[in-house]
């Protein structure tokens, strides 16, 4: 392993400020990028939803975009596409509890260099009918919250209320990383990757193209390194506005 660069280790949750927005490609980013540092890397979903059994979910799309030596690990799945104490209630399963999510990243960190964990939706989102939380996840765990946000219109007021929650409860926001880059933004994008950091008290780690994901995974990993801040073991500058399109 290169201790000589400069990347992220340890245990690193991944929140965002509403679903959809790219967390499972910014998780992969990361990954890929660690791996390409020598780090050896696992990606914990604690629930997945809206996947029925045998098929592919984030933590599959995190292996085939970052690569297959990422080690995978999901603590529950549920059918319907909603928030995990709901679809588990609906589904008659048993829920995903924030212990058993920090014991099992724990267990994952002992024999990785970096664990991911990825929540479903944002920082808030319940995992059981007590409350439970990625939150709680951070809390149990001390470990530092990266939040990916969306470029547009409506996004500094969700990332501000992201960062509060995490201060309030004494976590440690990582950074911002803008999941999805429109090929053609807007004023409002554009001014957004100056404001980000100002709404969240944290800096801009990363900004992704829009189409990332659909990349083919050996041109994903090549690129994944300048689309992330040197905290994050990228290249990226802080001066550096936009990424390249994905073509």
């Amino acid at each position: 392993m290169d201790r000589s660069v400069r990347a992220v280790d340890g245990i690193v949750l991944v929140t965002g400020t509403c679903t959809g927005i790219g967390k499972t490609v910014t998780t992969a980013a990361l990954a890929a990028t660690a791996l390409a540092h020598g780090r050896t890397v696992a990606v914990l979903k604690p629930a997945q939803t809206g996947v029925a059994e045998g098929e592919p979910g984030d933590v599959a799309e995190v292996r085939a975009l970052a690569g297959g030596e990422v080690t995978g690990a999901e603590l529950a799945r549920y059918p319907e596409p909603l928030a995990p104490a709901t679809a588990a209630l609906r589904a008659g399963l048993p829920c995903v509890r924030a212990e058993d999510v920090a014991e099992r990243a724990g267990k994952l960190a002992a024999g990785h260099d970096l664990v991911l964990v990825e929540g479903a939706g944002g920082l808030l989102v319940r995992f059981d009918a007590e409350g439970g939380t990625l939150a709680d996840v951070a809390k149990l765990l001390d470990a530092p919250v990266l939040v990916v946000a969306a470029a547009g219109l409506g996004t500094l007021n969700a990332t501000a209320l992201t960062a509060e929650a995490l201060r309030t409860r004494g976590l440690r926001c990582a950074g911002v990383v803008v999941g999805s880059w429109p090929t053609a933004p807007d004023l409002a994008s554009r001014c957004n990757l100056t404001d980000l950091p100002r709404a969240a008290g944290a800096p801009l780690l990363g900004v992704l193209p829009e189409g990332a994901g659909a990349m083919e995974p050996a041109a994903f990993r090549a690129a994944a390194r300048r689309w992330l801040a040197p905290e994050l073991g990228g290249v990226r500058g802080a001066a550096e506005a936009e990424p390249e399109p994905v073509v």
